[in-house]
C-alpha cells in the first residue's frame, strides 16, 4: 500500500473517513482508509464490540439470463446448482492450468428475483470481468449476461459480537432469519439495501449493498447507533490482521494464478466430480502432484519481529518455501503467520525458521484458524 494518487478512485464515504483522520492509502485503485485511530485498537473492538468497514472498493458482478447457472458452472470451481435462491457460495474462478484468478462469493438472487450477483475482490475486478467476457465469447451457445455494476454499488460491513444488536436498531427487518453464507432485502435506516451474512474477520456480521447514492446513510446510522456500544470504523490494517486470525485466504498472498486451491487448503470448494469447468483437468492434476506445496500456519518462537510477506522459511539450514502473511496478533499477543512451504516439511508442532531482518527466528507450525469466536 502507498500514499493515494490522483487517479484513485473515491468511495462514496470517502468523505467520511477524511472527517474521522483516517489514513489513506492507495489500494487496488482506490484510496482507503487504512487505519483511523490505529490497527491494535480497531482490531480489538471488533473482538470485543464491533467494527464498521466501507467495502465500496470490492467489485460487483450480476450473472443473468436462462443460462446463468451454467454459465458459472463452467467458469467457477464451487457447485452453483447447490445455491437454494438468498443463498451464498465461496468459490474460486479458475484459470486454465490448476490456479485461481480470483476468489469469489457468489449470491444467487432470492425468491422473485432472477440470476446471481458475484462480489469479486477489488484488485482483480476489471480482470475478473474480461476473464469472464472472454469465456462468454467461448461459449456462444449460452444465453447470458454479464453486467458490471461495481461503480453503482456501494457496500459496508458490520462485524463483531454486537454486530446484530446494533444493526437491529437501524432496522425493522428480522437479522436473526438471515442465516450465515445467505443474503435477503431489507431496509435499513431508511434504505432499501441486500443484507447478507458472510464476513471476513472470524466474527459475526453483516454486509449491506445500496446504491452509492445511498450507502453513507446506512454508514451514518450504524455509526450513531453503535458507537455507544463501542463500534468504530475500521480500515484496511486492521481488517488484514483479522482475517489472519481466521485464516481467510487474500488473493496474491495465499492464492493465485501460480498457487493452486489445494495448496492453499481451499480444495473443499473445488468440486471436479459434481461438474466440468475451466482448467478442471490441471486442477485435478494440481491436487495430485507430488511436488505440491502447503500453506502452514506458524507462530514465532520468543522475541522477535513480525513475520511479513516474502520472508524466506527454512527447514535446517534448507530454503523450504516463504511467508505468504504475517503480523503481530492483537488477539494472540504473538506473532503469527501462513507460510507457502514444501508439503514434505509441513506438519502441525513441526519447527520452521523465518529470516526476519537478515536473521534466522525460531518458529513452530500450529493449528489454524489461530482464531475462532465462541
Amino acid at each position: 500500500m502507498t500514499s493515494t494518487s490522483a487517479t484513485d478512485r473515491r468511495t462514496a464515504l470517502h468523505q467520511r473517513h477524511i472527517d474521522r483522520g483516517a489514513r489513506m492509502v492507495s489500494y487496488a485503485g482506490w484510496e482507503m482508509p487504512i487505519q483511523y485511530t490505529g490497527i491494535i485498537g480497531e482490531h480489538q473492538a471488533v473482538r470485543e464490540a464491533a467494527g464498521l468497514f466501507d467495502l465500496g472498493h470490492m467489485g460487483e458482478v450480476e450473472v443473468t439470463g436462462p443460462d446463468a447457472e451454467a454459465f458459472l458452472q463452467w467458469t467457477t470451481t464451487n457447485d452453483v446448482s447447490k445455491l437454494a435462491p438468498g443463498a451464498a457460495q465461496y468459490a474460486l474462478l479458475p484459470n486454465e492450468s490448476g490456479g485461481a484468478v480470483d476468489d469469489i462469493i457468489i449470491y444467487r438472487k432470492p425468491e422473485g428475483s432472477e440470476g446471481y450477483l458475484v462480489v469479486v475482490n477489488a484488485a482483480n475486478h476489471l480482470r475478473d470481468v474480461a476473464w469472464w467476457q472472454e469465456l462468454r465469447q467461448r461459449r456462444d451457445d449460452l444465453d447470458v449476461t454479464i453486467n458490471d455494476v461495481s461503480y453503482e454499488t456501494g457496500m459496508v460491513a458490520i462485524q463483531g459480537p454486537k454486530a446484530e444488536a446494533i444493526t437491529a436498531k437501524v432496522t425493522d427487518d428480522d437479522l436473526g432469519a438471515i442465516e450465515p453464507f445467505h443474503w435477503a432485502p431489507g431496509n435499513v435506516a431508511g434504505v432499501d439495501a441486500m443484507i447478507a451474512r458472510t464476513g471476513y474477520t472470524g466474527e459475526d456480521g453483516f454486509e449491506f449493498y445500496a446504491s452509492t447514492d445511498d450507502i453513507a446513510a446506512i454508514w451514518d446510522a450504524l455509526m450513531e447507533a453503535g458507537e455507544p456500544e463501542g463500534l468504530v470504523p475500521v480500515g484496511l490494517g486492521a481488517r488484514d490482521t483479522l482475517r489472519l486470525e481466521a485464516r481467510m485466504p487474500l488473493y496474491g498472498q495465499e492464492l493465485s494464478d501460480e498457487i493452486s486451491p489445494y495448496e492453499a487448503g481451499l480444495g473443499w470448494a473445488v468440486k471436479p466430480d459434481a461438474k466440468d469447468f475451466v482448467g478442471r483437468e490441471a486442477m485435478v492434476a494440481a491436487k495430485s502432484d507430488p511436488a505440491r506445496r502447503k500453506i502452514v500456519g506458524f507462530e514465532t518462537v520468543g522475541r522477535s519481529g513480525a513475520p511479513r510477506t516474502h520472508c524466506k522459511v527454512f527447514v535446517d539450514g534448507t530454503e523450504v518455501g516463504e511467508v505468504t502473511s504475517g503480523a503481530f496478533s492483537p488477539t494472540l499477543q504473538r506473532n503469527i503467520g501462513l507460510a507457502l512451504i514444501d508439503r514434505e516439511y509441513a506438519g502441525v508442532g513441526k519447527p520452521l525458521q523465518i529470516e526476519i531482518r537478515g536473521k534466522l527466528i525460531e518458529a513452530v507450525q500450529v493449528k489454524t484458524p489461530f482464531y475462532k469466536r465462541a
